[in-house]
């Protein structure tokens, strides 16, 4: 019961397992019982086959430790019944929805993940419905019991007071950095060079001379080339380009859309299969090059920005606002949060190695070439860097009170357990007596309410 926080968030993971079919387990029977929900043995070691598949790493007595997940996930659902925090309908659909698009997309496609489960999409969901629906109520319970808690300083204080000192983390030096990026435009001759190639592309698909799949792998310019331009995509996840959605989804099966702009570059996309809302296809993005004219153009721009900045007649959140074309950067004032030097770009690594950047500098405008290939200037602001410490509490205050607050949530969450655990009927099969993380369980059941 001395980790209930991260039980907690573990035995979400129960819910998020796929199980292979079929599975090999021992004869089955009922290991627990919290009030009218039942656990069987398979539950625990199918969990225990499930995280093997992962890759995760598996501790000794695995069992215990998952059997104490299934334990207070069922305990916190049979509460969450009792103060009607119910799963409705549509939130389960779309948990289920998001569930399984997240399988298609690891496995490849939809024809993939049946073939893996043995099983089709609706009989998948159909397994998941129940755990789903169990594990989204248990989170509710849970932040019911812990979400509004908050942490004072003073709290804090105690916290850090009782940490001892020779176990205090050592940090890194962390840099905190923001950017103002401008992407110059391409020419015209540029773009509708692009254009033709993949109008040429589409006529190669279309008249049976190539394969789609096969001009993908040769000249597509993003990280879907070594798959041959697959993706898995969903209409309504957000995170997609509409106008990229918008097109594919006009598609037929075995269909190739017309030459296409995103905000990424040119496109085709070819519609292998698609059900509903979720799809499978392939796509060929051409981003058209550059010319040094235009990016001698976005320097002087941003030189011009940059003087404003040391002049201090514009502010660096008013040049992020007004110049900034990274999206991203308009809700974070263009700034990134602390990371060590290694988490950043190698070409920003570079560039403040040669420049000697110090604290409060803006670089001067530079190019680089961002996740997507695209080519852009930009001006970087260092804004601190710290040293490489031990731990104290002036340096790192919000690190140690997110480290206190949870600490303070676990307390909460073990007392919750322990005034309403011994209220419910309770069993835990003797199988288990060697589990020492169960030993509060055993206490409770002996108490329980019969």
């Amino acid at each position: 019961m001395k980790q209930l926080l991260t039980v907690f968030a573990a035995l979400l993971l129960v819910t998020a397992a796929f199980a292979q079919a079929p599975r090999k387990v021992v004869a089955d029977k009922i290991v627990g019982i919290v009030g009218d929900k039942i656990i069987l043995r398979s539950d625990v070691y199918n969990e225990i086959l499930d995280r093997q598949r992962r890759q995760e790493a598996i501790p000794d007595n695995a069992e215990c430790y998952i059997l104490e997940q299934i334990l207070g996930m069922k305990a916190l659902v049979l509460q969450a019944e009792k103060d009607s925090l119910l799963v409705t309908d549509d939130e389960l659909e779309a948990l289920l929805d998001n569930r399984i698009r997240a399988f298609i997309q690891m496995y490849g496609g939809k024809d993939n993940l049946e073939q893996i489960a043995g099983r089709t999409i609706y009989q998948i969901k159909e397994d998941f419905r129940q755990s789903i629906k169990e594990g989204k109520m248990a989170e509710n319970m849970r932040d019911k019991i812990v979400g509004g808690l908050k942490i004072t300083p003073q709290e804090v204080k105690e916290y850090w007071d009782k940490i001892p000192k020779d176990s205090l983390l050592f940090y890194e030096s962390e840099v905190e950095v923001g950017e103002i990026v401008i992407y110059p435009k391409p020419s015209r001759d540029l773009e509708k060079l692009v254009m033709e190639e993949l109008n040429d592309f589409k006529q190669q698909v279309e008249s049976g001379r190539q394969k789609f799949e096969t001009l993908a792998r040769l000249y597509t310019e993003d990280g879907t080339k070594e798959v041959g331009g697959r993706m898995a995509i969903n209409r309504t996840e957000k995170n997609w380009d509409p106008t990229f959605l918008n097109n594919a989804f006009r598609l037929k099966e075995k269909q190739v859309s017309p030459v296409f702009k995103s905000k990424f570059g040119y496109h085709i996309v070819y519609m292998e299969s698609r059900s509903g809302d979720d799809a499978i296809v392939r796509h060929i993005i051409r981003i058209p090059k550059i010319t040094d004219a235009e990016i001698s153009e976005a320097v002087d721009r941003l030189d011009t920005v940059r003087a404003k900045l040391i002049a201090g007649t514009l502010t660096f959140g008013e040049a992020v606002n007004k110049y900034s074309d990274d999206e991203n950067s308009k809700f974070t004032g263009g700034m990134h949060p602390p990371v060590t030097i290694d988490q950043l770009d190698k070409e920003m690594v570079e560039m403040m190695g040669k420049t000697n950047m110090k604290v409060g500098d803006f670089s001067k405008p530079t190019t680089f070439t961002d996740e997507r290939k695209k080519q852009g200037v930009r001006i970087v602001y260092l804004k601190s860097r710290t040293q490489p410490h031990r731990e104290n509490l002036k340096d790192d205050y919000d690190r140690v009170a997110t480290r206190a607050l949870e600490m303070k949530k676990q307390q909460a969450l073990e007392k919750w357990f322990a005034s309403k655990i011994p209220s419910y009927y309770l069993m835990v099969d003797s199988d288990f007596t060697h589990c020492a993380n169960l030993s509060h369980w055993y206490q409770y059941a002996a108490r329980a309410v019969k």
